[in-house]
């Protein structure tokens, strides 16, 4: 139940205002509006991950100008980790409401491969672990052959 290949645009499509990093969790600002329980929107990262942004960081969603933080989550129910999220990426989502708040809940579980870091090899080499999306990056451009 992922969103349409076949039609150009979802019908509920979510452009993102904002992305942010605060108090050790990546916020993900959508524009103002209702978004009705059980539905499906396609929302999409349309800014840059902020490079102090730690790995391990919970993703939530804010409505417009309010400040209230609905967690994003896989479909197993765990938290979405910012190493997870990419920019200008669609992910589709369904609203979960109950009677104080809400969460939004991929319809497709995400890849973990971003997010974990596993060893390429045994025995497992003794190196520092990346801290913040930055570092993870600078690593797998070392990594490709590439430089700093």
């Amino acid at each position: 139940m992922s969103c349409s290949n076949h039609n150009r645009l979802c019908r509920r499509l979510i452009i993102s205002d904002s992305v942010t990093f605060a108090s050790g969790t990546l916020v993900i600002n959508i524009p103002q509006g209702n978004y009705s329980n059980r539905e499906k929107y396609c929302i999409v990262v349309a800014q840059n991950i902020p490079d102090t942004t730690t790995i391990n960081a919970p993703v939530v969603i804010t409505i417009g100008t309010d400040t209230t933080q609905y967690p994003l989550l896989n479909c197993d129910c765990t938290n979405v980790l910012a190493c997870s999220i990419n920019t200008r990426t669609r992910y589709s989502v369904r609203v979960h409401t109950n009677i104080s708040s809400g969460v939004f809940t991929m319809i497709e579980k995400l890849p973990c491969s971003r997010c974990a870091n596993y060893p390429t090899s045994l025995p497992i080499p003794t190196t520092v672990v990346p801290t913040t999306l930055a570092e993870v990056n600078v690593t797998k451009t070392k990594s490709k052959g590439g430089t700093e």
